[in-house]
C-alpha cells in the first residue's frame, strides 16, 4: 500500500531546517526539494545560515572566570536562534540585515582603501573533489586531441546521456561545437566530459557527475594552475567548465568570461 503524501508547506520546510521533522516527513520534504530546485535553493541557504550561526556561537571565546555569564549568553543565543527559526518574517529581516551589513562594510572599505572588488571568481573555500576530476578529464581530452590514433567522438545526444547516466546536461550555446564526448568512471556512477570548441573561450571542457549528495551550489570560479574552472550543482548533478586561463584579453577577463558562461549554463537547467 502506498502511503499518501501530504502537500509540503512552508511550515514543513522551516521545520526541516530546524531538525524538527520525523524521519518519514523528512523523506517527503526531500522528495519535494529534489523536484523543486528553487525551493531547494532557499532551504540550502537557510541551512547554511543556521550552521554558520551555530558555528559562530560555538567558536566565540568567553572568559574562563565568567561561568554564569557564559551559561546565560549561551541560553540567550539558543533562544535567539529558536525565535529566528520560528518566525518566517524574521528570516527575511535577517537576510536584509546581512545585505545591509555587507553594503556598509563595502562602503567603509571603499573609503579606507579605495575601489576594489571581490567576486565569485575567487573561491573562499576548497572546491569540491569533482572539480579535480573535471581538470583531469580536461587534460586527458587535450592529450587525446593531439593523438591521431584517438579520434574524437563528436556525436552528442543529451537524451541518450540522460537515459544511460541519469545526468541532465545544460543547454549549450548555439555557437559551441562538440568535438569529443567521453564517459569516465566515478565514485557514484559514470561521469561525462565534453570537449567543446567555443568562439569566446576557445577549447573548453564541460564536465558533469553525480557527486552522491543533493545540493544547490551557484556557479563559483577557481584558478587551477594554467586553467580556470567554474563549478556549480543543481540537485543531484554537479557540473564544471574548465578552460585555459591565458587569453588575449588577460587572465582576469578570461576568468570573468568563464564565470558568466557557467552562470548561463546553470540557468538553462531550470
Amino acid at each position: 500500500m502506498i502511503r499518501p503524501v501530504d502537500p509540503v508547506s512552508d511550515d514543513d520546510l522551516q521545520a526541516y531546517v530546524d531538525d524538527q521533522l520525523a524521519v518519514a516527513r523528512r523523506i517527503d520534504v526531500e522528495a519535494y526539494l529534489s523536484a523543486h530546485p528553487a525551493a531547494a535553493s532557499r532551504v540550502m541557504a537557510d541551512l547554511r545560515t543556521r550552521d554558520e550561526l551555530r558555528l559562530a556561537l560555538a567558536e566565540t571565546p568567553r572568559p574562563a572566570s565568567a561561568a554564569t555569564a557564559r551559561l546565560a549568553t549561551a541560553e540567550a543565543a539558543r533562544r535567539l536562534e529558536g525565535a529566528l527559526s520560528r518566525e518566517r518574517w524574521l528570516r527575511r529581516l535577517r537576510v536584509a540585515a546581512t545585505v545591509a551589513l555587507l553594503i556598509g562594510a563595502g562602503w567603509f572599505a571603499h573609503a579606507q582603501f579605495g575601489h576594489f572588488g571581490v567576486s565569485r571568481v575567487v573561491a573562499s573555500a576548497l572546491p569540491p573533489a569533482y572539480v579535480e576530476d573535471a581538470v583531469r578529464a580536461h587534460r586527458t581530452a587535450q592529450v587525446r586531441a593531439g593523438m591521431r590514433s584517438q579520434p574524437g567522438a563528436d556525436r552528442y545526444d543529451p537524451a541518450e546521456i540522460r537515459a544511460a547516466t541519469a545526468i541532465v546536461m545544460p543547454v549549450l550555446p548555439e555557437d559551441w561545437k562538440v568535438e569529443d564526448v567521453q564517459v569516465f568512471p566515478s565514485a557514484f556512477g559514470p561521469s561525462l566530459e565534453l570537449a567543446v570548441r567555443t568562439r569566446e573561450l576557445g577549447a573548453v571542457s564541460l564536465f558533469a557527475v553525480r557527486p552522491g549528495s543533493f545540493d544547490v551550489v551557484p556557479a563559483t570560479t577557481v584558478p587551477k594552475d594554467d586553467l580556470t574552472a567554474a563549478y556549480w550543482q543543481v540537485g543531484e548533478v554537479a557540473y564544471a567548465i574548465v578552460a585555459p586561463t591565458e587569453r588575449a584579453a588577460g587572465a582576469a577577463a578570461g576568468a570573468r568570461d568563464i564565470d558568466r558562461t557557467a552562470a548561463q549554463l546553470a540557468r538553462s537547467l531550470y
